[in-house]
């Protein structure tokens, strides 16, 4: 048998059937839901008379469309949004399929809450009727987003009809520079490739900046992955995945936990696997990345002006940044740093772990929320906001000025009460900074949490580097 690349193992160890030389049917080892993709597939399969075929295999959570206001219990009180919750719970205990709804300690958003109940395990696939379940690949587990049709057919059968994804290595080197994180990375890597540069692959991150990654940075590169139009993004597993696995599934028997290891440790590209694209890059060239237009590949690193219309190298690409200036109130050749923001969030399935509250806590210890500026931060799931209660993280961020909310997407997408006004210009540690894609008229600028809680007590977009060192 020829050299493989993980993207091929996995594949071959899942598939059922080969329908022909593009497609396979695909066995899938997890399947997670929320209340905004399953209601329809629930509805096709009564309609067949089907069953859901493995309901164990399933997780259902309440996320997108949750209020996350510090109240409880929590009530969702939009009419739309309680049909939808209302409507998985019921479909959930009818088919025996385990939820955490609005009130569940365990509630959460979906790539949160599934590895860290230990869930996600290297060599799996997983997936899920949302885009960024790409999250996964950061454990070594082949995971994507299906639409409504192919949530019905898993629940059907737990298998996909999958198409084939090409192979693409994206190889990174070298110490990560200070004041930089894995959501400079992947800003960075999408400006450079672009917002469909891999497009159709599954993108495999190797190089010693990505070995050099926490379990949960990890997590966040392959979450935006998707953001360059990535079908998948893997990470082979390392000691780093096995010990934050094992952290979170403590109740592995020894004896399986070494027959496991001995399974994982394969799971990595061959010496002479070919990919069908490589990227090779330096990480010294990493900055603070910010992005200033539309789409995530709209980005400069912190100290660099916006790109001017002349330097784009095609007519629609000009077309594309006059739009997107034009939204957001912004000139070319002007630098990012010191534009003026009113609003800051801390959260969503990108940056919404402990890891990331930690980061924020640290830099904003013993300073204050600039005059005119909201800032949340809205924990991934329960067990990140109890974490942070335990660790002082929370008192540390309500005392600087920070509101503390409920479990929730929040404010990464317009589907709950958590939205940017016309105009309003936020800094974000989410994962799309499409045309209102926080509120009707809102401007987004992504970046890390370091970056978005140096903008929040400074009320502008400001190089975190020059800040003075956070306090242990």
């Amino acid at each position: 048998m020829s050299d493989r690349t993980l993207y091929d193992k996995l594949v071959d160890s899942h598939t059922v059937l080969q329908i022909d030389e593009h497609n396979v049917l695909l066995y899938a080892d997890l399947h997670l839901m929320n209340e905004y993709t399953s209601p329809q597939a629930f509805s096709a399969l009564d309609a067949r008379g089907r069953e859901v075929r493995r309901p164990r295999q399933q997780l259902a959570v309440v996320s997108h469309i949750i209020p996350t206001h510090a109240e409880s219990p929590r009530v969702i009180r939009d009419a739309a949004s309680l049909m939808q919750a209302t409507n998985l719970a019921r479909n959930c205990e009818r088919a025996g399929i385990r939820l955490f709804a609005a009130n569940d300690p365990l509630q959460g958003i979906e790539h949160i809450v599934a590895p860290e109940l230990g869930l996600i395990r290297p060599g799996m696939v997983v997936l899920c009727g949302d885009s960024h379940t790409t999250t996964y690949g950061a454990l070594g587990a082949l995971g994507f987003g299906i639409g409504t049709s192919e949530v019905e057919h898993v629940l059907a059968t737990q298998t996909l009809v999958y198409r084939l994804a090409r192979t693409m290595r994206i190889t990174i080197d070298g110490a990560l520079p200070y004041g930089t994180s894995s959501k400079d990375i992947i800003l960075w890597v999408i400006s450079k490739i672009g917002a469909q540069g891999a497009r159709g692959y599954a993108v495999e991150f190797a190089g010693s900046t990505i070995g050099s990654l926490s379990a949960e940075a990890r997590m966040t590169l392959c979450n935006m992955t998707v953001e360059a139009g990535a079908r998948a993004a893997l990470i082979a597993p390392d000691a780093i995945t096995f010990e934050y696995v094992r952290a979170h599934a403590p109740s592995i028997e020894d004896s399986a936990w070494q027959d496991a290891l001995e399974s994982w440790r394969g799971l990595h590209s061959d010496a002479g696997a070919r990919f069908d694209a490589e990227h090779r890059f330096d990480a010294q060239h990493i900055a603070p990345f910010v992005t200033w237009g539309t789409s995530p590949d709209q980005a400069v690193a912190i100290d660099e002006p916006i790109p001017d219309e002349s330097a784009q190298t095609t007519p629609e690409a000009a077309a594309s940044l006059r739009r997107a200036l034009e939204y957001m109130g912004l000139a070319s050749n002007r630098p990012i740093a010191g534009t003026p923001i009113v609003r800051v969030f801390v959260g969503s399935c990108t940056n919404g772990r402990i890891e990331d509250l930690r980061t924020v806590a640290a830099i904003v210890r013993g300073k204050r929320v600039a005059p005119g500026v909201r800032a949340m931060v809205v924990p991934g799931s329960g067990s990140v906001r109890r974490a942070a209660e335990r660790e002082g993280i929370a008192k540390t961020l309500i005392d600087a000025g920070f509101e503390w909310r409920e479990p929730g997407c929040s404010m990464c997408l317009a589907m709950n009460d958590d939205v940017l006004g016309a105009s309003e210009r936020c800094a974000s540690t989410t994962n799309r900074n499409f045309e209102g894609r926080q509120g009707r008229g809102g401007r987004t600028h992504l970046m890390s949490p370091a970056m978005a809680a140096a903008a929040a007590i400074t009320g502008r977009i400001t190089d975190v580097r020059t800040l003075e060192a956070p306090t242990p």
